[in-house]
């Protein structure tokens, strides 16, 4: 499979473009990202990997590519997606900050094509675990806090695995309205966001990669489900399990809990 990474140059990219070269299932087809004039240094350890290109539409041009690997902006990706199914690509999207009628309308456009692709919000395999126990518990505790940290650098809050875990919850609660117990704030903001009556609350500090905790409480009793990625390899497995069965399917979903 001839595979693009968009992004290349952030961390994830980086990581991605190492688990594309070890792998025997994979080719790095082209590397993307914008801005190259600002990274002349960081460019040196990648020239002879693939070609490099500043635009998906440049790269798409030139190079055949079966499968993209995304790891951007939440700004940029949804034209870099609908250029990918324009293209008949398999989108492999791991950037973060897309809205549900973004995502929608992108299942939509794929759905014409019949394009597999994945849209995950995490894809490490741990963490899509944590979402399926929670939505489970939430058939059971109706009261439940979700608490995100990640590194300073994040471009977005709340993460888009927190708002994939409340949805997941709120889909199993029996009780749909807000039932959070007290929302006075003496401080605006103290009690987090309200997400479909789901406190989130976001932490960025520096030493953290990516880490969720899902609290539920009960009378006399509580259940904590918390999930820690340590390290950005961490996702690749979730990432070479999406390249592996993309082109077997016909939909673009959500959520790596489609494919495992």
């Amino acid at each position: 499979m001839k595979v693009m990474v968009t992004g290349f140059l952030g961390k994830m990219g980086q990581t991605t473009v190492n688990m594309i070269n070890e792998s025997d299932d994979f080719t790095l087809a082209a590397l993307v990202n914008h801005h190259l004039d600002q990274h002349q240094d960081d460019l040196e350890t990648f020239k002879g990997l693939a070609p490099i290109y500043s635009s998906v539409e440049e790269a798409l041009g030139e190079v055949e590519v079966d499968a993209v690997v995304d790891f951007t902006h939440p700004s940029v990706v949804f034209d870099h997606c609908k250029t990918y199914i324009e293209h008949n690509i398999h989108p492999i999207i791991g950037t973060s900050g897309l809205e549900s009628d973004e995502i929608n309308r992108l299942q939509a456009l794929a759905s014409v094509k019949k394009l597999g692709g994945v849209i995950a919000p995490n894809f490490a395999i741990s963490s899509v675990l944590m979402q399926l126990f929670s939505q489970e518990a939430a058939k059971y505790l109706d009261h439940v806090e979700i608490i995100e940290l990640h590194h300073a650098q994040k471009a977005d809050a709340p993460s888009g695995t927190a708002i994939k875990t409340a949805d997941l919850i709120h889909e199993s609660q029996k009780q749909k309205e807000d039932i959070v117990v007290n929302r006075n704030e003496s401080l605006a903001g103290a009690r987090g966001a309200d997400y479909k009556g789901i406190p989130i609350h976001s932490v960025r500090l520096p030493g953290l990669n990516s880490h969720q905790i899902v609290q539920f409480g009960a009378p006399g009793e509580g259940l904590t489900i918390r999930q820690d990625s340590y390290n950005r390899e961490s996702y690749m497995h979730g990432v070479t399990l999406a390249l592996k069965v993309c082109e077997q399917l016909e939909e673009f979903v959500y959520g790596l809990e489609h494919i495992l």
